[in-house]
Parts: structure tokens; C-alpha cells; sequence
């Protein structure tokens, strides 16, 4: 998506970045291979905006996600990252020393609410060990920033001394996110943030994140696989598929009238909401090849109902089709794909008196 370094609107820039994971066998565990988790992916995230990452499960978009926030050293490609003096910086380029003086810049919220945060913490302690780690203040700055983070979060300033376990999978989740917010960073990155918790705790995480949003000025890299959680909470989308993205475009336009047929499938499976709602199924045939052996050409030509031999033989680009809409298909000008134009998100926007109150 252009050679340029990152422009004065953009907070991240992320260009041809590729995670490899070699693959051991024989006697002497020789590396015989590798893994394309993530293989030649470039986009753009503005300032102030939600970029969604949606695919099936293995397309790459955690490895994605943790290899931009440096959890795992990407392969190769150039992350360029503002930081809040308004340097721009690459973050793959720099060593792990190097990386330290940055990290408070941009932060994660994890899957799993259970098993990322350290069940011998009490909540004080893992809401103000980022802010130990980079010497944010006195005792006294630490604590009153821990309560200021815990009640914007909606959790009980008496409940600080407790611990994970006596939490329900929403509040823990909610710590988490105090958690990730304690340096107050520019980007956070979700990895399915609200895919453990139960649908109306969903409404109650999601509905906080938007406020947070608004509040911090933050930028979100929302990784997910549930398309009505990322048509409410989402500007634009990002759809990869093995390894790389085949389409990225604003939400509702990409929701209405997708570009890409892998995009149409995907959307083509969302459960309607209502009984006559429902649209033609596309049916994919075959299994999503080894992203250890990709196809050649285009990677998803095995499975494409419009391939053509073309497909079979040149990779396309991710060309901008029309303004600010990148497709990686040779028929994305021709093709007539069935969209929605709603996939049932009415319980996410729900006021938050609606749903239930959670208790730890």
C-alpha cells in the first residue's frame, strides 16, 4: 500500500511484514520449512480509528497482531510506529533494549481473561506493574492512578486486594483492560477481546472500549472472528486469509458490497437474525491449504468459486479498486458478490442499564 513512511494522520504503517515459523524434522532436527503464518501483509491504521482483522481461525491474525506490538519478533517488513513525541520509529528494526523505551506507547488486551492475568497478583498489583516497570511516579501516584484506572473500568476500588479467581470472566477481562490502559497508551491492540465472555457481558466490554476510546483518544487493532462484534465496534475491516489480507475497506461498504469472494463467503455464513432474512449460502469447497505450502498464485483460487486460470498462475496485488478500498482479486472490477446489510448487531448497542450488572 505505497513505499511512503508513515503520514502526519497515521499512527501505524505496517509494510510487507511476514512471521515465518521454521518447521523441525529428521535426526537433527534440521529445519526442512516454514510456516507462513504471516507472509507479505501491509496496511495503515489512522489516529483515532478501530481497524478490524477478521478470518477463520489460522489465517494469521493474532500472529499479526503480537508480532506488531513485538509479543513475537516479526520475519521480516517494517512496522512504523508515531510515538507520542511524534517520532516516527520502525518497531521491527529496533532490539529488544531498544524496545523498552517504547512499549508504554502501545499495549494488548488478550483472549482469554482467565489465563492472562497472573493468578498470584492481587488486582492492585497487575494494574500497577506496568506503571513500576516504567517508573511512572512515587508510591502515592501509583496508587491513586490504580484507583482512577480501576473506576473507569467499572471495578470497585474496595475489590483492588482481591485476586483473579474471585472474579467473574467479564471483570476479569475488565482488568485487563485497566491493565492495558495504565500507561496510557496510543495503540492497544485486542486479540478477541469478548470471544470467552457470554453475549450481554459482550454488550458491557465492547460498549466500554467505545467509551474508552473516546475518552483516551485511543487507536484499536481489533482482531476477531465474530463479524457482528466487528461491524459495531469497527471502522474499517481487514479480511486475511493464509497469511495475507485479500480485502480492506470501511465497514458498511465492505458489509454491503464485498470485492472479494472469500469476503462474500464469510459473510454469506453469519447466522441471520431474522427467519426470512436469510441469503444464499456460499459453500467453499475443499479445506483452507497448509499455510506451510501455500498454492501458488492466488491462495485462495483452490477454493474460489470465479477462479480462473489466471488465478491459478499470478498472484494478485492489494490494489486500491476504488478510493480507499484494496482488493486482492484479478476480478474485483467485474465481479457482482452478495453483501448484507446487517449482520444483527442491535444487541450490542443496547444502554448499559440493559444488561445485567456483573458481581466478582
Amino acid at each position: 500500500m505505497g513505499d511512503r513512511t508513515a503520514a502526519d494522520g497515521e499512527l501505524l504503517r505496517v509494510t510487507d511484514l511476514k512471521k515465518h515459523f521454521p518447521v523441525h524434522s529428521g535426526f537433527w532436527n534440521r529445519v526442512t520449512g516454514h510456516v507462513r503464518a504471516v507472509d507479505g501483509v501491509s496496511f495503515t491504521v489512522e489516529r483515532g480509528e478501530t481497524l478490524g482483522l477478521v478470518g477463520e481461525s489460522g489465517c494469521g491474525k493474532t500472529t499479526l497482531g503480537r508480532s506488531i506490538v513485538r509479543g513475537i519478533a516479526p520475519t521480516s517488513g517494517s512496522i512504523e510506529f508515531r510515538t507520542r513525541s511524534d517520532e516516527v520509529i520502525d518497531l521491527a528494526a529496533l532490539s529488544r533494549n531498544e524496545l523498552r523505551a517504547y512499549r508504554q506507547d502501545f499495549q494488548m488486551i488478550f483472549q482469554d481473561p482467565y489465563s492472562s492475568l497472573d493468578p498470584r497478583m492481587s488486582v492492585y498489583d497487575i494494574i500497577a506493574e506496568p506503571l513500576k516497570i516504567h517508573r511512572y511516579g512515587t508510591q502515592e501516584e501509583i496508587e491513586e492512578r490504580v484507583k482512577y484506572l480501576a473506576s473507569v473500568v467499572g471495578l470497585k476500588i474496595e475489590h483492588l486486594k482481591r485476586y483473579p479467581h474471585a472474579f467473574s470472566g467479564g471483570q476479569r477481562q475488565r482488568i485487563g483492560v485497566a491493565r492495558a490502559l495504565a500507561t496510557n497508551p496510543a495503540l492497544i491492540v485486542a486479540d478477541e477481546p469478548v470471544s470467552a465472555l457470554d453475549v450481554s457481558i459482550q454488550a458491557q466490554v465492547l460498549n466500554l472500549l467505545k467509551e474508552l476510546q473516546s475518552e483516551f483518544n485511543l487507536t484499536y487493532l481489533f482482531v476477531a472472528h465474530d463479524l457482528s462484534v466487528v461491524e459495531y465496534i469497527c471502522d474499517r475491516v481487514a479480511v486475511m486469509y493464509l497469511g495475507t489480507i485479500v480485502e480492506l475497506a470501511p465497514t458498511r461498504s465492505l458489509f454491503a458490497v464485498p470485492k472479494h469472494p472469500y469476503t462474500e463467503a464469510l459473510l454469506s455464513a453469519v447466522p441471520k437474525p431474522h427467519p426470512g432474512g436469510a441469503g444464499t449460502r456460499v459453500r467453499l469447497p475443499g479445506e483452507v491449504p497448509s499455510p506451510a505450502n501455500p498454492p501458488s498464485g492466488c491462495r485462495f483460487h483452490t477454493r474460489c468459486p470465479y477462479a480462473r486460470d489466471i488465478c491459478r498462475r499470478q498472484t494478485p496485488d492489494l490494489a486500491e479498486v476504488e478510493p480507499g478500498r484494496w482488493v486482492a482479486c484479478h476480478f474485483a472490477r467485474e465481479l457482482e458478490l452478495a453483501g448484507v446489510r446487517s449482520v444483527g448487531v442491535t444487541h450490542y448497542s443496547l444502554p448499559a442499564e440493559a444488561s445485567p450488572p456483573e458481581s466478582p
